[in-house]
């Protein structure tokens, strides 16, 4: 059946990994997309650094990769890791084909080269990007060449629902994933899309925190589907918050790159005093969790709002030059990062644990792959090393289009007759403010119980509150009619008790999770992985 909503490949989420895989497959194959905004409004749009990869003789494959164990603080898996380096100069070849027009400068042999940073963590100069918005030239590049692929189908402003599985239709045989159900925004309407390959590449879910560099997209869409689905989750109490968000009530979520620090950008105290070797002795170019960490502290210990990030000191055409938008963004906000500090506090950034892969993307259900942000795949480990991210996007769309592509002749067709949503016993929500208001409540108790620095205490009263909110939101899902806040609401409060799990679970301090009742490192790295099936969860799909 040759209909878009029947395509051989589904895939939920238009970012970096989900647009690399559906043109690394549409040669072969018929793709749907689906996007739950406008195509290119993901979190890939606002990455600033770029692609971390080996690309020149000054680097190699064991410095990042031993970079990349040391910022994951003993839990990057190190065969994922390995993987995924040794095939990122592949990927961003692939990149450069596809038009990515990274930035570049002479060098000493008067000829044109790929100009490469270094940002925290790396011990190297080896993150190639577009000027100061590599997700910007990535997603926008990667875009129009599926709009303009014929075996790709694109549908915008459609969020996904749940996942339809053989099990939740009382089918006998393997259980495998059939389809899933969308909400068509324009229409108001549910749509069921049936697929032999179903993708998740929703991205990440920091829209849980009050305060968050990411999009109003990132409400962890694919992880609550995939749990609700029967798949394993692991590593959600390691959320990276990024030290340096622009503080500005008028911009909350717009982040001042990595790349500054790794330029000579300094923090500064109110007083103008540096305070980073104070707490680690790569000062300003620790990894993104000790920074993070430092400033919270020196926030809270002094009472700030706020600290300060600056690098008026460099030549102000080099800061031009090399931070544009950055420049460009804060003389909108009145600040001229030339001659001033740029006021900055920490904010959720990154999505470091979710749905279990393996290094092809195949989840536990057979026919379901996930890539990119919303995975587990043992890459980032308990702590993500700066510009892995889209590295992880491009290396992991490679090889689950190579996985997905040996499959699919022996992959079943496309379940032609999955039932319609039924609608029949909801009727239209009358009071929207509960949604609007739970929303704002989980956000915030989120933020104050479950944010950098984590107690006992502070993770109960967390996990009380995050029960009682989706037993709330579970009666207003069954009785009336849903739309996209609901639906990702409803995903956030899910994933916000798999990060609060997650760190009751773990007894100790590493990388990114840090407890006061549990300051020390166990000598002894372990995962933390949940099984739907151990839990209470919300298995219906409406």
């Amino acid at each position: 059946m040759n209909h878009p909503n029947s395509p051989d490949v589904l895939i939920v989420g238009s970012g970096a990994a989900g647009l690399s895989l559906a043109l690394r497959l549409a040669d072969q194959v018929r793709v749907t997309l689906l996007a739950k905004a406008d195509l290119t409004q993901g979190s890939s749009l606002y990455a600033q650094g770029g692609v971390a990869a080996v690309l020149n003789n000054g680097d190699s494959i064991a410095a990042h990769v031993d970079d990349t164990l040391k910022a994951g603080a003993g839990l990057c898996h190190p065969d994922t890791v390995a993987f995924t380096v040794e095939h990122g100069a592949a990927a961003v070849h692939w990149l450069i084909e596809q038009g990515v027009a990274f930035t570049r400068e002479t060098g000493p042999d008067g000829k044109p080269h790929y100009h490469l940073t270094r940002e925290g963590g790396h011990s190297r100069r080896r993150v190639i990007h577009a000027a100061d918005a590599t997700g910007k030239a990535m997603e926008t590049t990667l875009a129009a060449r599926a709009r303009a692929h014929p075996n790709i189908t694109i549908r915008e402003q459609h969020i996904a629902v749940d996942l339809i599985t053989g099990r939740k239709l009382g089918r006998s045989g393997e259980n495998r994933c059939l389809g899933l159900y969308a909400l068509n925004k324009a229409s108001g309407h549910v749509e069921v899309f049936s697929a032999r390959s179903v993708v998740l590449a929703t991205g990440g879910a920091s829209k849980v925190y009050l305060y968050t560099t990411n999009p109003d997209t990132s409400t962890g869409d694919g992880i609550a589907m995939a749990w609700r689905a029967g798949c394993r989750i692991a590593n959600m109490e390691f959320v990276q918050f990024h030290p340096t968000c622009l503080y500005h009530p008028q911009a909350r979520t717009f982040l001042i790159t990595e790349a500054v620090r790794g330029e000579g950008g300094r923090l500064l105290l109110p007083n103008g005093k540096p305070f980073m070797q104070d707490h680690d002795p790569r000062g300003e170019l620790a990894s993104r969790d000790i920074v993070a960490r430092a400033i919270d502290y020196e926030m809270k210990r002094r009472g700030l709002d706020c600290v300060y990030l600056d690098i008026s000191h460099k030549p102000a055409d080099f800061v031009r030059a090399h931070f544009p938008t950055i420049h460009a963004r804060l003389r909108e906000y009145g600040i001229d990062m030339t001659r001033q500090p740029i006021p900055v506090v920490p904010a959720a950034h990154y999505t470091c644990g979710g749905v279990m892969t393996d290094r092809h993307g195949l989840t536990d259900l057979a026919g379901l792959y996930a890539i990119g942000e919303c995975t587990f795949t043992g890459l980032h480990g308990a702590n993500r090393l700066a510009s892995n991210s889209l590295l992880e996007c491009a290396v992991f769309a490679e090889s689950a289009f190579e996985h997905i592509s040996a499959q699919l002749a022996a992959a079943p067709p496309a379940a032609g007759d999955l039932p319609a949503w039924d609608e029949s016993r909801v009727s239209d929500p009358d009071e929207l403010v509960v949604v609007s208001h739970n929303w704002d409540e989980l956000r915030r108790f989120m933020w104050d119980y479950v944010g950098i620095v984590r107690t006992n205490k502070r993770l109960e009263r967390a996990r009380h509150r995050v029960k009682l909110l989706r037993e709330e939101i579970r009666e207003y899902y069954s009785n009336f009619r849903i739309n996209s806040d609901l639906i990702e609401l409803r995903n956030l409060a899910l994933v916000a008790e798999l990060i609060i799990r997650s760190a009751q679970e773990r007894k100790e301090s590493r990388g990114l999770h840090y407890s006061r009742d549990y300051p020390d490192t166990l000598p002894q790295a372990t995962d933390t992985v949940l099984v739907p099936q151990h839990f209470d969860s919300d298995q219906t799909t409406g």
